[in-house]
């Protein structure tokens, strides 16, 4: 009979910090010995696991909302997985869950952490997107800090992304003209025809101002900000007095370029708000958010597109991808 010592399983660690772009060298694959369990534990074989902006943060030694990724272990992540061996009464084998097991084919957890999840109705791969810390991100800053009323124009940045896509999705169905913004004109046309976007900015078309201007003809009441920079810049020239800004991620500056706001006086002539804030911070309103994403997804209410990386070796390339805007919709790497 094989033993979980006679197994092995693949993960990613992070061998060092980035200087500058991230590069395939701070990342290492290893394999180990999969643990016997004790007494409370669960071995979960994870079938998805999610790449996100955020994670670069991670790999700065910086003070910030989190403590940094540590040198030689497995990167951070969400995953979505099944569980293939219990010690633990709250769990049985055949149980799907979804976790933060980090870069890695197996995990082994005490179950505080896990939760189960239902994919009668909704994908599994969905609950790292729409239906997971992405959909709750777009969810949370829409309804609590942009709180936009029917009739107002909300401005997305990185429109096509798995957080942009949903914060568009449901702007509309509150009654919002919503303009997005996204790299690309495939992206672009996705997020018009088939998210139903009112009007969507292509930044590579060099005419970024006046494009926003001319779908934004009565100004901006709300952005959703995932990127930061001239794009960021752009909106703020367009915002109308008391506009709100949910600051969600600042991209155009994860490798260390910087992000001056240009227009800065209209936080003043405009009074304008703005909040920086992180999803994880307000567990006390997942439950709600996740509520409400699952029943849009299962109805067909909400649409997503997924960007799936094969194996583990391939999320290196992929999450340098993800960084350079080369995902469309959500980033995973399927493992099984």
């Amino acid at each position: 009979m094989t033993t979980n010592s006679q197994l092995a399983y693949q993960r990613i660690v992070l061998a060092s910090r980035p200087k500058g772009q991230v590069v395939p060298e701070n990342f290492r694959l290893e394999s180990l010995p999969v643990p016997e369990l004790k007494d409370g534990e669960l071995l979960v074989r994870n079938h998805y696991m999610s790449l996100d902006p955020y994670m670069r943060g991670r790999m700065e030694d910086a003070k910030s909302y989190a403590a940094p990724q540590v040198i030689g272990e497995t990167m951070i992540g969400g995953t979505v997985g099944e569980v293939v061996a219990s010690k633990n009464a709250k769990f049985n084998v055949g149980d799907k869950v979804i976790g933060m097991l980090g870069w890695s084919e197996m995990g082994v957890s005490d179950g505080l952490l896990l939760r189960k999840v239902d994919t009668t109705h909704i994908p599994l791969s969905a609950y790292l997107g729409s239906v997971g810390m992405p959909g709750l991100t777009a969810w949370y800053g829409l309804t609590q800090i942009m709180q936009p009323k029917a009739g107002e124009t909300v401005v997305v940045s990185a429109a096509s992304g798995a957080v942009g896509s949903v914060v568009g999705q449901l702007a509309k169905q509150m009654g919002c003209r919503v303009v997005g913004i996204a790299g690309g004109v495939d992206k672009c046309a996705y997020v018009v025809n088939e998210l139903g976007f009112d009007a969507c900015i292509d930044y590579k078309a060099g005419n970024l101002e006046a494009d926003l201007a001319a779908a934004t003809p009565d100004g901006i009441d709300a952005v959703f900000e995932n990127v930061g920079g001239d794009i960021f810049d752009a909106s703020l020239a367009r915002m109308n007095a008391f506009g709100r800004i949910a600051l969600c991620g600042l991209i155009a500056g994860y490798n260390g370029e910087q992000m001056s706001i240009k227009n800065a006086r209209v936080f003043l002539t405009m009074r304008l708000t703005m909040r920086g804030f992180i999803v994880s911070e307000h567990m006390d309103l997942w439950p709600q958010g996740l509520k409400e994403l699952g029943g849009l997804v299962a109805t067909g209410k909400l649409k997503f597109r997924e960007s799936v990386a094969e194996g583990i070796a391939a999320a290196p390339e992929a999450f340098i991808g993800l960084l350079k805007g080369k995902n469309f919709g959500k980033q995973l790497v399927k493992l099984i």
